[in-house]
């Protein structure tokens, strides 16, 4: 039972319509002169005017105010983050979990993040509250704006969560509720912290989006 708040940002599990998620990324860079945000594995990530990735800065409740990525101009986010490569300063290729602020890179090397990019994934994420099934179709929008501290350097995973399900609006807001979590002994409907599943709405997410950089 999700009885507790353990949110661990967003997670792939398969594709609209039911096919399973195949594990695909693509690649982006990180700015190899360094960033100054840690970007941890589930959380929501745009490409910025540089042509580097950075995480996304807003809660994404209304494409005006608070759309991705800056909380301004809505122009959707590219994914989710799941890792990245960097080389240490020692020569190493590093696989991380989590991309760590400020990392400068050696010179001449980059610094490449690995995002789940497609549009039409569908996505487990943990509610901050209940969420009933009166929530199906719902949308909702995440629970407090990601920054360099919402994950854990420990694990590398996000604890980005989405709003409660009183809080679910039928207005424009990020995501789409297509479903639950209903395992016996992990979450089932109505939990104090139930873990839902959803999508991104037509224009949060970037390839659905026609504003371009």
């Amino acid at each position: 039972m999700a009885s507790t708040a353990t949110p661990y940002g967003f997670k792939a599990v398969n594709e609209l319509g039911g096919l399973p998620y195949s594990g695909s990324t693509r690649q982006f860079p990180i700015n190899p002169a360094g960033y100054n945000t840690n970007i941890f594995n589930g959380s929501l990530v745009y490409v910025a005017a540089s042509g580097y990735l950075q995480i996304a800065t807003s809660t994404g409740a209304d494409a005006t105010t608070n759309g991705f990525p800056t909380g301004t101009a809505n122009t959707g986010c590219v994914g989710v983050f799941v890792g990245c490569t960097y080389v240490n300063a020692q020569g190493q290729v590093i696989y991380a979990q989590y991309y760590p602020a400020n990392y400068v890179a050696p010179t001449g090397t980059t610094i490449t993040a690995y995002v789940v990019d497609d549009d039409r994934a569908v996505f487990q994420v943990q509610s901050a509250g209940s969420v009933t099934f009166a929530a199906l179709g719902a949308n909702v929008f995440l629970n407090a704006v990601q920054s360099t501290s919402t994950g854990s350097t420990t694990t590398g995973n996000s604890n980005t969560a989405v709003v409660a399900g009183s809080s679910a609006v039928t207005t424009t807001a990020a995501f789409r509720v297509v479903g639950f979590v209903d395992m016996q002994g992990f979450s089932t409907v109505g939990d104090a912290y139930t873990d839902i599943l959803v999508k991104f709405n037509p224009g949060y997410h970037s390839y659905s989006n026609a504003v371009g950089l």
